[in-house]
């Protein structure tokens, strides 16, 4: 079911193609939420804590081979509209190779610096025994998580964003089921939460691997084995390092933030892990359209069509505005139902910081919908490079005021709160004012020629 979006009325093509991705990245967010909900309000807050400071480095971990899949799935949007069948049988070979690899150096190096981490995130020792445990065992789904994300990438980037989604929902109901049986049947706790999360992502990544190599002849070049030309392997670092760079960047001035909301204590932890879970509801939309976006694009650069792409960026600007819009508007006015969701009624400090953190960056939900657009465009036109750049300004200026207006006594958390808007809206002026004065460049189908 490999369907192009070089054809058809564009937005209706786009957004055919982004639904599924929307709902199965939603689907995705389900692993972590599933856990943090049966853990919020049956294991307590120190549980809570746990889990939910572990969802921000298993995101910061997993983003890494996120941005690999990623930046190769944009180049095989490319070769895939190019016709070129021989180019992206080698560019999903080496890709193959270079993720893997990457996959398994991560890890090792996750296992090997467990204990390191409870110092960098500023774990409080009510806090750490808890999350250790939780970690030991989440550690061991990277591979899955590989699996599922490379696979998904390829399919999407030929079309297919059906199939992703279907694997998606099977294993996140698993999840759901197996969270409920390990963590209250079974009684085994925030280890029975982990164990649950990853069989449910062996399911799918095992899943969408046997699906993919039986269905697409273009990658049984990955079992057959390729000659791997070092050009290829150049083009794909090109697209893929640059990407991965600029998702773990992103990642990272978060982790980096985690750590300063836990030097505040349990509390706050608590309440940073149940706020971001719906934070991550209300804007993932945004950011797989973004995706889809991004692959519209790539396959009509790939197809020389400029007007299309022009018509393209109009439509898709105005529906990631409206949805943000609407979206901000729910999550003021529904902050403390939601709370309420992951928290027990009886915890009215967590509750409180919640709301306050959703009501604050809720607001703003329009500064990252566009900060994902032009990440998309630019990953798109072959220019992951811009993309890190506005990653490097968004999470640096977060990161930096976040610690200096924590500091303030009067300010203090709230302050982490208002780095994110601030980071968003200055990332998207940079974006906006280099897309204005390179437009022309930018479309020049020369530059394709050295993709």
């Amino acid at each position: 079911m490999n369907k192009g979006l070089t054809q058809g009325p564009v937005m209706r093509s786009m957004l055919l193609f982004a639904v599924p991705m929307i709902l199965g990245n939603l689907l995705q967010q389900c692993y972590n939420v599933a856990d943090t909900l049966i853990v919020g309000q049956f294991l307590g807050k120190n549980a809570l804590a746990a889990v939910g400071s572990s969802f921000t480095l298993m995101t910061f971990l997993t983003s890494i081979l996120l941005g690999l899949c990623m930046g190769s799935g944009a180049l095989f949007s490319i070769r895939f509209r190019q016709r070129d069948e021989a180019g992206l049988r080698e560019s999903v070979c080496a890709s193959f190779v270079l993720i893997a690899a990457s996959a398994l150096l991560l890890n090792v190096l996750a296992f090997e610096c467990l204990d390191f981490l409870r110092g960098f995130l500023r774990v409080p020792a009510e806090v750490w025994g808890l999350m250790r445990e939780y970690l030991v065992i989440i550690f061991c789904g990277i591979a899955a998580t590989f699996l599922y994300n490379y696979f998904a990438s390829f399919l999407r980037a030929v079309g297919n964003s059906v199939v992703p989604l279907i694997f998606l929902a099977v294993s996140a109901v698993l999840n759901t089921l197996l969270d409920l049986w390990f963590v209250l049947g079974l009684e085994r706790g925030v280890a029975g939460a982990a164990e649950a999360t990853v069989i449910a992502q062996y399911v799918s990544g095992v899943g969408i691997a046997v699906y993919a190599l039986a269905r697409c002849p273009q990658l049984r070049a990955i079992h057959k084995g390729c000659r791997i030309r070092w050009a290829c392997v150049r083009e794909i670092a090109g697209f893929s390092i640059l990407t991965c760079v600029q998702q773990s960047v992103m990642n990272l001035g978060i982790l980096m933030v985690q750590g300063l909301v836990n030097s505040f204590g349990p509390t706050v932890m608590a309440a940073f892990a149940a706020a971001v879970k719906i934070d991550a509801f209300a804007y993932m939309p945004v950011q797989d359209f973004g995706n889809a976006f991004s692959t519209f694009i790539a396959q009509n650069y790939g197809a020389q069509k400029e007007a299309r792409i022009r018509v393209g960026l109009k439509g898709a600007v105005g529906a990631s505005m409206l949805f943000c819009v609407v979206v901000s508007a729910l999550v003021w006015a529904f902050a403390r139902p939601l709370m309420a969701l992951f928290v027990e009624a009886g915890e009215t400090e967590i509750i409180l910081e919640g709301v306050r953190y959703l009501r604050i960056e809720g607001a703003f939900y329009c500064g990252i919908g566009c900060l994902f657009l032009l990440y998309g465009l630019y990953r798109a036109l072959g220019k992951p490079g811009m993309s890190v750049v506005l990653t490097v300004i968004s999470l640096g200026i977060r990161v930096a005021l976040a610690y200096a207006l924590a500091a303030v006594p009067s300010i203090g958390v709230t302050g982490i709160w208002w780095s994110v808007p601030i980071g968003w809206l200055l990332a998207d002026t940079v974006g906006i004012l280099y897309y204005i004065f390179r437009k022309k460049r930018l479309f020049s189908w020369e530059n394709q020629a050295q993709i």
